[in-house]
């Protein structure tokens, strides 16, 4: 029972935020809810689009479907309790309600991560075997796929919230953040926290860096197979099909890379621009570069809307 005590003697956390000055809260407020707004607009639509559409039942937009489901889960488990706190003097977060955000930031945030490299090998076999196509990516595969990406995940973070549940909070509650992240609590603890550095650099480096891998090395084939094709037309229709996700990856994995493969201790302030970037900007930049790079998508966003003014 002492343990228990100690570990929950901090009932509470404060999230400093973006900036502790009053005058910003109000702008922030205005700019955080007008990107939410957007992102749970635009990946609404591109679900609508997808599952209203006959021609866009293909294993390439069953992903997407996924993808747009998840950055709206992912971004409200963050964005909410921002506007919450831009609007408030104490901005304050349960014990409780901290490991819960976390446990889904890196559930959620994962799942982003193994759902874009499902879709690179998708493009990979559409690519490279396209005689065999249909066969590997048949509906069953498809769904299994997916609820390993979506599932994996959830034993990682479960992991994560477990260890950081047995740490001690037993001084200072601030967390220089506008979030509930891994590193920042950890900083706040003052028992040893050397088991969970360990498990963040070796296991949590595997779950990040395996789904990247599996996109580069795709992505490579895919190129090798490119480079072969004669006509330059033929090129570009193959790159044409994979510029969406490349673009995609290229801003969620960028961001979290110069966040999370660096030892704990060197997390700083600076850290916030590249978590904003992967945590709210790309959930909301998805819809648009998709939809944008994409003719089919583009004709069915124009259906659904019109059929709902009909």
């Amino acid at each position: 029972m002492e343990r228990v005590n100690q570990t929950t003697s901090v009932s509470e956390f404060i999230l400093l935020g973006l900036s502790s000055r009053p005058e910003d809260q109000m702008p922030l407020f205005i700019l955080l809810l007008t990107i939410y707004l957007i992102t749970i607009t635009g990946n609404l639509l591109i679900i609508l689009a997808i599952h209203s559409n006959p021609h866009l039942q293909t294993p390439m937009y069953f992903f997407l479907s996924f993808l747009s489901f998840t950055d709206i889960c992912f971004t409200t488990t963050i964005v909410p309790k921002m506007l919450v706190n831009f609007l408030s003097e104490k901005k304050t977060i349960s014990y409780a309600g901290c490991l819960t955000q976390m446990y889904f930031l890196y559930a959620l945030g994962n799942s982003d991560s193994c759902l874009l490299a499902v879709m690179a090998f998708d493009r990979y076999v559409a690519i490279c075997n396209p005689f065999h196509y249909v066969t590997i990516m048949s509906h069953y595969r498809c769904v299994l796929l997916v609820t390993i990406s979506c599932s994996l995940p959830h034993l990682h973070s479960l992991l994560h919230t477990l260890l950081l549940n047995l740490l001690t909070f037993c001084d200072s509650n601030v967390i220089h953040h506008f979030l509930c992240d891994l590193s920042p609590l950890i900083k706040l603890s003052c028992s040893s926290t050397f088991v969970n550095e360990i498990v963040i650099m070796t296991e949590g480096a595997i779950v990040l860096v395996t789904p990247f891998l599996c996109i580069a090395f795709s992505y490579i084939r895919i190129l090798l197979t490119v480079l072969k094709i004669p006509s330059a037309a033929g090129k570009r229709k193959a790159f044409s099909t994979c510029g969406s996700h490349l673009t995609v990856v290229t801003f969620f994995y960028g961001s979290i890379f110069y966040v999370y493969l660096q030892p704990v201790s060197t997390y700083t302030v600076k850290d916030h621009i590249a978590t904003i970037v992967y945590t709210v900007l790309t959930s909301m930049l998805n819809p648009f570069i998709y939809s944008l790079r994409n003719k089919d998508l583009k004709q069915g966003l124009r259906k659904l809307m019109s059929r709902r003014k009909a």
